[in-house]
């Protein structure tokens, strides 16, 4: 009997994120022989936790969205036959998410349009208009979007051309002269590193939408989501191996790929290939030489949205109470200028969340702080290299950097739950580094590629290469976050399956 490595297979994935996991799933479901390789100690990507002590945090999903009943991701996760299987915590009606400034004033996000628009008029009686307008806006756009609305295309294009160059920053800008209420409907852009030149508003209206549908918190950890794939995959035949990191690849002589080639010189051979990893890497991996010019500089000059620096406190037992929404801190009130920081005035824009452990109840075990830092300020350690799988020093001064910062973000903690400092037991934070290594780009990007409505054909990727059997897939598709990259996972296995069956077996989960 061959080993897992010896066989061929339908298709080889290279990365396991949630797109590749997710495009497994749904191959291995249409009988199709899947092999996912992940070069990491876990996977998941964005989907990873770690452990510290006895607490759990996550490195990239805090929340989801689209979660009530009928919506297009309970849609997804029932097809996948998961959605069962999660544990979730339902943010408060009132305020899943509260954004808040620095003179201490909050205005609360509640659940659905009517109740969302009622309360933000509520605080902006004036600006009643606005406000409806605004959230009729973001209905309208997001109607453009066939698969998110769970329908097919004859013409197989998924994104509507006429809205993507919209952009966000002017277009809230047209409906009120009101700066703080431009700046409360914007609020939590740091879910997408909104800025003001380049977001498209089609960007900033499907999250929205998607978490004003149903906003939800992971119970112990979105870690939870991988392995619930990890184990459709494995039932309908699929196999995941962990500690394969893809370094290249071989070709037939009529230029398919016929194999990948791992870091320590084992191959893995397939029919087809699909590349879960950022397109540049994927560039390099499947070799610079088999892609044209033109495409390759095209991908390579495109510009990623920033990185982030993640900091997370554990608290001493039943001390901070557990917060069952998020908070978006700014310092600023120009909320789309905070991604390009001035050192001196950082952190001015920070997402705060405390994460639901089942064990602690009414009292939080620990906060997530999320701040955006540029990948320039750790450029001095970007020789360096530490993962679990791939153990590296980093020196003292890269430590003292990170304790800087930490104290940095305490210090707005401060001011915003004064007393905070005496509650935390311990400090953990993590870099643009740590998510460069993890996630395997090259800068440790958060989001990926940066939509940008001013040229939207530019920063589009199709899950096809001119490599007849290489596909991609992943949060530069389609849209980053869960609902996103899982829609991505679909465009990229519609050529393999009927999407108009795949899509009824969707809506009748």
């Amino acid at each position: 009997m061959l080993s897992s490595l010896e066989q061929e297979y339908d298709f080889v994935i290279v990365g396991s994120g949630l797109g590749g996991l997710a495009c497994a799933a749904i191959l291995a479901m249409e009988k199709y022989s899947v092999i996912v390789l992940e070069k990491n100690h876990q996977i998941g990507g964005h989907l990873q936790v770690y452990s510290r002590g006895k607490s759990i945090f996550d490195t990239g999903v805090h929340y989801v969205g689209s979660l009530d009943k009928g919506e297009n991701l309970y849609q997804f996760f029932k097809y996948f036959g998961i959605l069962d299987k999660l544990k979730l915590k339902r943010l408060d009606d009132d305020q899943f998410d509260v954004i808040r400034f620095a003179d201490g004033a909050e205005y609360p996000y509640a659940q659905g349009f009517d109740q969302f628009a009622k309360t933000l008029i509520s605080y902006f009686p004036e600006e009643k208009d606005a406000v409806n307008n605004y959230c009729e806006k973001i209905i309208e756009i997001c109607s453009k979007f066939p698969l998110y609305n769970l329908k097919s295309t004859s013409d197989g294009h998924y994104l509507d051309s006429d809205i993507l160059n919209i952009n966000a920053h002017d277009y809230i800008a047209s409906l009120t002269e009101n700066v703080r209420l431009r700046n409360v409907l914007a609020g939590s852009n740091l879910l997408y590193a909104g800025t003001r030149r380049k977001t498209p508003f089609y960007v900033h209206a499907l999250i929205m939408k998607s978490y004003l549908s149903g906003a939800y918190k992971f119970t112990d950890g979105g870690s939870q989501i991988a392995i619930q794939f990890s184990k459709v995959i494995r039932q309908h035949g699929g196999k995941i191996v962990k500690h394969k990191k893809v370094v290249s690849a071989g070709y037939t002589d009529d230029g398919l790929v016929k194999e990948v080639i791992l870091s320590n010189g084992e191959r893995v051979r397939g029919k087809q290939f699909i590349s879960n990893v950022h397109p540049a890497v994927s560039i390099d991996i499947f070799g610079q030489d088999r892609f044209l010019n033109i495409y390759k500089n095209r991908i390579q000059g495109l510009e990623n949205s920033v990185s982030t620096f993640l900091v997370h406190l554990t608290f001493h037992e039943k001390t901070f109470k557990y917060l069952n929404h998020n908070i978006y801190l700014h310092h600023t009130d120009n909320v789309w200028e905070t991604a390009d920081y001035e050192p001196d005035n950082w952190p001015q824009t920070s997402f705060i969340c405390t994460p639901y452990i089942s064990r602690t109840g009414e009292y939080a075990d620990s906060m997530s702080v999320m701040t955006y830092m540029k990948a320039s300020e750790t450029a001095q350690w970007a020789e360096s290299f530490s993962t679990v799988a791939e153990p590296g020093e980093r020196d003292e001064a890269y430590s003292q950097f990170k304790k800087d910062k930490e104290a940095q973000v305490i210090r707005r903690m401060e001011q915003t739950f004064p007393g905070i400092s005496e509650k935390i037991k311990a400090v953990h934070s993590a870099t643009p580094l740590t998510f460069r290594d993890y996630i395997g780009n090259k800068d440790g990007s958060m989001y990926g590629i940066m939509k940008d409505s001013m040229s939207p054909a530019k920063t589009q990727i199709n899950t096809k290469t001119k490599i007849p059997n290489l596909h991609l897939t992943g949060q530069n598709i389609s849209l980053h976050g869960i609902l996103g990259v899982t829609v991505s996972a679909f465009i990229t296995c519609f050529p393999f399956v009927d999407k108009d069956i795949l899509i009824q077996k969707i809506k009748d989960a």
